[in-house]
């Protein structure tokens, strides 16, 4: 396409040490690195929100940090665009052998997930990986919490995970348990409780991970709506307090609290 073409001529431009930018100049893989991690969340925002001109735009910001990073790599004499995109054109058929080839398709997307993930492992094995666990090729430099429903999934492939949602909610009980224990041997001043308390707590993430995955629910897409409820209250809270001549700031946590109910019930109201 003409337009991609133009995409990768302008990011040259911009590279171009002596009549480029300076800022892309200067930039490398690891500086850019952030920036197409935020880019990916501003395109699943757009996707929740259900706005199609902006994601478009979303998604032209993603592009874009794909041909940078080709571009670096370009420039050091490693790989181009072209072989990016070759080399996911040489995935796609390859994992999709009942697609592209003659294997028989899956009963369901689940079976298919999984003989996705077989084929990842047989690809591992022929790169002469010698990590032949289930979890082999889970990637650490995703979010944690993305990382935490990967594990899971892939342990679920051998048959190693809960039966249902239920054991996982008092798997979720038991584990605030532990959380309160251990706050309260904090403030007994008990220093070495903090430790603890983060390695409890992180069991207690992990275990809502797992309860997002039993749910079918998507764990950023959960928090994402979480945080946008809590901002959405939050600052209607400020208006309705604005009105009375208030500064929330100015209150204590039970007159904030009634401004949070007056918030609350005008959007359960309407």
């Amino acid at each position: 396409m003409a337009e991609i073409d133009d995409l990768i001529a302008i990011m040259a431009r911009l590279r171009d040490p002596e009549r480029g930018c300076p800022w892309d100049v200067k930039q490398d893989f690891a500086t850019i690195a952030p920036y197409t991690i935020e880019e990916a969340y501003e395109v699943a925002d757009a996707i929740q929100r259900g706005d199609m001109p902006e994601l478009r735009d979303e998604l032209g910001d993603l592009l874009l940090q794909v041909v940078f990073h080709a571009r670096m790599a370009e420039e050091a004499g490693h790989f181009a665009f072209k072989d990016v995109a070759a080399a996911i054109n040489d995935k796609m058929v390859r994992r999709h052998p009942h697609v592209f080839g003659d294997a028989a398709a899956q009963a369901d997307a689940e079976a298919q997930l999984a003989n996705w993930e077989d084929l990842k492992r047989q690809e591992r094995a022929a790169r002469g990986d010698s990590d032949t666990s289930v979890l082999a090729g889970i990637a650490r430099g995703l979010p944690e919490w993305q990382r935490a429903v990967k594990l899971q999934k892939r342990a679920a492939t051998v048959g190693f995970d809960w039966p249902g949602p239920a054991p996982v909610i008092a798997k979720l009980h038991e584990e605030i348990e532990e959380v309160r224990v251990e706050f309260d041997a904090l403030a007994a001043g008990d220093q070495t409780a903090r430790d603890r308390l983060e390695d409890e707590l992180g069991d207690v993430l992990f275990v809502v991970a797992n309860l997002t995955r039993h749910g079918k629910v998507d764990f950023g897409a959960a928090l994402r709506r979480a945080n946008h409820k809590f901002e959405r209250r939050f600052r209607r809270m400020e208006q309705l307090a604005a009105a009375d001549g208030i500064t929330l700031s100015s209150l204590g946590l039970d007159a904030q609290d009634a401004y949070w109910n007056r918030a609350k019930a005008e959007e359960k109201a309407g």
